[in-house]
């Protein structure tokens, strides 16, 4: 069983906390999800996963969160293969990941405060910790004016900064960002990709997926490219190459 990946880079040595180990993924009916995948993340790191749609990003993000599994090959996580999780470590597993997602999945009568609590009500934090932690994140998120606002009060970048917050509201080792920025305009793009940086500057790491060029290239870290259920680039300091 592989009990760590070890890596020396420069004279630093990473344990990866994420360890895709030559993963594949097929279906019945031939299609082909994700052809030997090998990706490696390491603590509070910032990854940006890119590809036409199809190329498998999708997939990869499932494969971490166990919602699918692998028909080759493994995902690890701090050594231990997800596969071999049982139920009440995969839930303790999966309460360490936030996610956030392009089309904000707000509670529609629920404020904003209201959103992010049932997070923490959902993880079984208390009341204190609730009255606590809810207005710091909006205020980490540029929203502490906004707490008690419907999510039909918010803009399409307001939501996503409460989904946001939501998202990290419980302390997660890792933020996954799905296509965040899908449905927003190049203002609330930049706004939404400054606090995942910001997110990522205090300690989380942060998986993003998108195919927006003007995102990835505007933070400048590591870009791993996929297409057609491959990895076919992974630069440290990359751009959008396709």
């Amino acid at each position: 069983m592989l009990l760590y990946v070890d890596v020396c880079i420069h004279d630093f040595k990473f344990i990866f906390m994420i360890y895709f180990d030559q993963v594949s993924k097929s279906y019945s009916d031939g299609r082909v999800a994700l052809d030997k995948v090998t990706i490696s993340i390491a603590p509070k790191e910032f990854v940006s996963i890119v590809g036409h749609s199809g190329a498998g990003k999708t997939t990869l993000l499932k494969m971490l969160l166990a919602e699918e599994n692998p028909t080759g090959g493994g995902v690890f996580f701090e050594s231990s293969d997800i596969q071999n999780f049982k139920k009440s470590e995969l839930n303790n597993f999966r309460r360490r990941i936030g996610i956030v997602f392009q089309d904000f999945r707000l509670l529609p009568n629920k404020t904003a405060y209201e959103n992010i609590a049932f997070a923490m009500e959902a993880a079984g934090k208390t009341d204190e910790e609730i009255a606590s932690d809810v207005p710091h994140v909006l205020e980490l998120v540029d929203l502490g004016d906004k707490m008690w606002n419907f999510p039909r009060e918010l803009s399409g970048g307001e939501k996503q900064r409460v989904a946001i917050a939501r998202a990290i509201v419980n302390q997660p080792d890792i933020v996954i960002a799905d296509e965040p920025t899908g449905n927003l305009d190049p203002i609330n793009t930049y706004e939404i990709v400054q606090i995942l940086k910001k997110i990522n500057d205090l300690g989380t790491m942060v998986i993003l997926t998108t195919h927006n060029k003007g995102v990835i290239d505007s933070i400048g870290g590591r870009v791993v490219t996929m297409d057609s259920g491959r990895v076919i680039r992974d630069d440290k300091k990359g751009k959008y190459a396709l």
